[in-house]
């Protein structure tokens, strides 16, 4: 039997997704699923969605059980996957947004890079690391497969910690990007061929091509520079476009994140810039709120016995892995693992996100070689605040907090050094016992 152990569980509508395609697999019907989170009501309402979705699939054997217990849900496990969010929106993301704003400072989405992804990282990779002791003490064997941001700097502070565990971090950027693109160019997915690689959000595609019925292969490149060029785009997209009309390619993440990666598309006193590229500062809080407000109504669905529940799919590679790990029916995935020359040049220890194929070895990352430098570049630019914050969280050292802060693009294009250090203060006294170490 396969034991499927989520932490934070309480984030139900993801747990249900992955669940769903997890159990839409009849190899995997008999698996155990031990749901974990800190949240006794939330967690409380994943269990009962894990068990209705194995009556609306009819799986008699499935065993679900809940737990505040991390150990328990931990010991045996053959997969374990992390979807917890460290210090919750309240009040560790709102402080996230709210100190820096007092200093002059805007963010989009504050969860990968710039100074709301360096303490989304400090908060983050303690407990990570206290998972990873706790896998190998119960589950030695088991792959760890996080969902957590700020994805690069948790994977490669864990890989470098705990060299010894079987790692991969996952999003859903590429796939979401690559359908983006098929349907701006008006083209099915199923028919287009990509290779992408990178840093998680941080990552180009190299390839980008269509399969014709006649075997021959389309460059689709020429079509998104020309959309790019007469400005035939979704407005929300434009940040993305710009980019790719100056370095060539088109980055997997989302407009509103990349914004915030760079110093191009926010500074203070440019609101035309802000509004030319439709940046949505704030962004994150708004959507924050939002799923909030629509708590209360969806747990009422989920929990209505006498409501049928959707069993959907979705375009995570979750159950993908684990469905090529349990039966040996290779799979191809794009997965974050430590570098180790998998993208010949950035640095060796940084995390990497790379096609990675699966099969009952596990994850095995595909050598990409060389990415073009310019787009190289672009990812030194995280990868110089990813070594710095992991060096805090791993030593820590409150001075390599700062220098994180002053080499990111965005808060040293808006903040002198004295700003900076004063603002790492600030934020690390409103975090708190969030934040033991540094106090």
């Amino acid at each position: 039997m396969t034991k499927i152990t989520l932490i934070g569980a309480g984030s139900t509508v993801f747990a249900q997704n992955i669940l769903s395609d997890v159990l839409s697999n009849p190899e995997l019907a008999e698996s155990a699923i031990s749901l974990h989170d800190v949240d006794p009501e939330r967690l409380a309402t994943s269990e009962i969605v894990a068990r209705r979705i194995g009556e609306t699939l009819g799986l008699a054997k499935l065993h679900v059980d809940a737990t505040t217990d991390r150990r328990k849900a931990l010991q045996g496990a053959d997969f374990v996957i992390l979807m917890m969010q460290v210090g919750g929106y309240k009040p560790a993301t709102v402080t996230d947004f709210e100190v820096p704003k007092r200093f002059g400072l805007r963010q989009t989405i504050g969860d990968t890079l710039g100074i709301g992804g360096i303490f989304r990282a400090l908060r983050t990779i303690p407990v990570l690391l206290d998972i990873a002791r706790d896998m190998r003490d119960l589950c030695p064997d088991a792959l760890m497969m996080n969902y957590v941001n700020p994805m690069a700097m948790n994977s490669w502070a864990v890989t470098q910690a705990a060299p010894e565990l079987r790692y991969v971090g996952l999003c859903h950027s590429v796939q979401e990007t690559s359908a983006h693109l098929a349907r701006c160019l008006g083209e099915p997915i199923e028919s287009i061929d990509y290779v992408s690689a990178g840093l998680n959000h941080v990552a180009f595609f190299l390839k980008f091509e269509k399969r014709h019925p006649n075997g021959a292969r389309e460059d689709l490149y020429p079509r998104l520079r020309r959309l790019a060029e007469d400005g035939s785009y979704p407005t929300t997209d434009a940040v993305r476009f710009e980019t790719m009309k100056r370095f060539g390619h088109f980055v997997t993440e989302s407009s509103e994140h990349f914004a915030e990666y760079n110093s191009w598309f926010i500074k203070r006193g440019r609101d035309d810039l802000v509004k030319k590229f439709s940046v949505p500062l704030d962004e994150y809080l708004v959507r924050c709120e939002d799923q909030i407000a629509d708590w209360n109504r969806l747990k009422g669905e989920l929990e209505d016995q006498a409501k049928p529940l959707e069993v959907c799919k979705s375009n995570e590679y979750a159950a993908a892995i684990i469905h090529a790990m349990v039966t040996g029916r290779h799979n191809l995935i794009y997965g974050n693992v430590r570098n180790n020359g998998l993208i010949e040049n950035l640095p060796p220890e940084c995390a990497v996100e790379v096609p990675c194929h699966v099969d009952r070895n596990g994850i095995q990352p595909i050598r990409v070689g060389r990415v073009p430098g310019q787009l190289a570049g672009i990812m030194r630019l995280s990868v110089n605040v990813q070594e710095m914050t992991v060096a805090a969280a791993l030593t820590g050292k409150r001075e390599h907090i700062y220098h994180a802060a002053m080499l990111d693009p965005h808060t040293a294009a808006e903040l002198s050094m004295d700003e900076i250090k004063e603002m790492v203060d600030a934020m690390i006294d409103a975090h708190g016992n969030l934040l033991p170490r540094y106090h």
